[in-house]
């Protein structure tokens, strides 16, 4: 039994059976066909009439055609958007591997990454970049940049702690909403590399081919020779043979002091970082050079401390350095017939080691050149000890890369002192 409220909500009821009805006249009237034939059919009348009532009660829960649709849950929405989240330009550049400084609008350091702090020091934010780099075509190029908002770049040099070629190249960084002002972006790119191995192709071309030159004719005049008038004289060719093999060990060595500054040359700008004891070294070098000290009758007179000397350095190339030296002074200083080899600490503990001669000395205006790649004092005397004049060449890339100091003193008459200062 259904309980009515009140009058208006029994007619309501009714109409929205009513409407219920003439939704489902249509099923009702077939499902009533159907069962009229099925009555025909002799099918069972209770079970006709409890499906046509099971028909006609599920039309009477139709939802009306006015049945309120489904709401479905509102979003609210914020009127006014989330703010940006700040951008960390620093924070990008330091995933960079070239060195990046940052600059505002007036020329000020906004920020440097880690790869400019190596490169270039410890720059200071908030200074002028002309208060740490003062290269005039750098500042004209940020200059310029900035007045016409548009990307510079030219080459720049670095002399200290070691030489080295950047592209310097500045670009306006487009604007952003999260930060406000003009900002530029000066980037380094080291192309010490390539502009190395240019100089050393067209010096090796320069330099090899005239010191092979001589060489390599006395080799072809000494084949033409035993190919003719020399032919069948066996006393010719076992001079001429030992002359060539001379020649070619010449030859040989030169390659090797060529290959072997190229890849000092290479590799120059990274510092060693293992500790060493120089005593063994230099005692090792100096057992190895006795032999020749005593065929030139020179001899080695040895002052090293008791104890440890340590340095940080690379132990084949601080052979290489001890070797040069000593070898060099036996050869060369053989007139006075003494050389000192002295390993100390001077009055401010810096490691020192030195060679001195008692030989001819070196006149003043040649010192400041005796590194360069084949430059001799004296060339027949060079060639006559078999030198190729790059030994003082490779001591001084391997002493730039250990951030040593080669100091030479030298006086007419008296002798030569070369110290290695770590």
């Amino acid at each position: 039994m259904v309980e009515i409220g009140s009058s208006g909500e029994a007619q309501s009821w009714m109409e929205g059976i009513g409407k219920r009805l003439r939704q489902g006249w249509i099923v009702i009237a077939v499902a009533t066909l159907l069962a009229t034939v099925a009555l025909l059919a002799h099918v069972s009348t209770g079970l006709v009439l409890a499906s046509w009532i099971l028909l006609f009660f599920a039309v009477l829960t139709l939802p009306g055609a006015d049945s309120r649709p489904v709401e479905l849950p509102t979003v609210a929405l914020s009127e006014t958007p989330a703010p940006p989240s700040p951008i960390d330009l620093g924070s990008m550049f330091e995933a960079i591997d070239m060195p990046v400084i940052l600059l505002g609008a007036d020329g000020n350091i906004l920020h440097i990454n880690n790869a400019a702090s190596k490169a270039f020091g410890d720059l200071v934010r908030g200074q002028h970049l002309s208060a740490r780099l003062r290269s005039p075509g750098i500042l004209d190029m940020v200059r310029e940049t900035m007045r016409t908002n548009l990307p510079n770049q030219i080459e720049h040099s670095e002399r200290l702690p070691s030489e080295r070629v950047y592209i310097a190249r500045i670009a306006p960084i487009p604007a952003i909403e999260a930060l406000p002002g003009r900002l530029y972006a000066l980037s380094f790119r080291d192309v010490s590399d390539l502009r190395s191995l240019d100089r050393m192709r067209s010096d090796f071309v320069a330099n090899a081919s005239h010191e092979l030159r001589t060489p390599l004719a006395s080799l072809r005049g000494f084949i033409e020779t035993l190919q003719g008038p020399a032919k069948g004289d066996a006393a010719a060719h076992e001079r001429f043979l030992s002359i060539m093999l001379d020649q070619a060990t010449r030859m040989s060595r030169l390659v090797d002091d060529l290959l072997s500054l190229s890849r000092l040359e290479v590799k120059s700008h990274i510092a060693p970082d293992k500790r060493l004891d120089l005593v063994p070294l230099v005692r090792h070098v100096c057992d190895t050079l006795a032999p020749l000290a005593e065929d030139l009758g020179v001899e080695m007179r040895l002052e090293i401390p008791d104890g440890n000397v340590e340095v940080t350095g690379d132990r084949d190339e601080l052979v290489q350095v001890i070797e040069n030296l000593v070898e060099n002074a036996c050869k060369y200083g053989q007139d006075g017939k003494i050389i000192d080899v002295y390993l100390r600490r001077d009055e401010n503990e810096r490691v020192e080691f030195g060679v001195i001669d008692r030989g001819p000395g070196i006149p003043a205006e040649h010192v400041p050149r005796l590194t360069e790649r084949f430059y001799r004092v004296s060339v027949a005397d060079s060639r006559s000890k078999k030198g190729t004049g790059l030994g003082l060449a490779i001591v001084k890339h391997i002493l730039t890369r250990h951030r040593a100091r080669l100091i030479v003193r030298s006086e007419l008459g008296k002798g030569t002192e070369f110290t290695v200062r770590f």
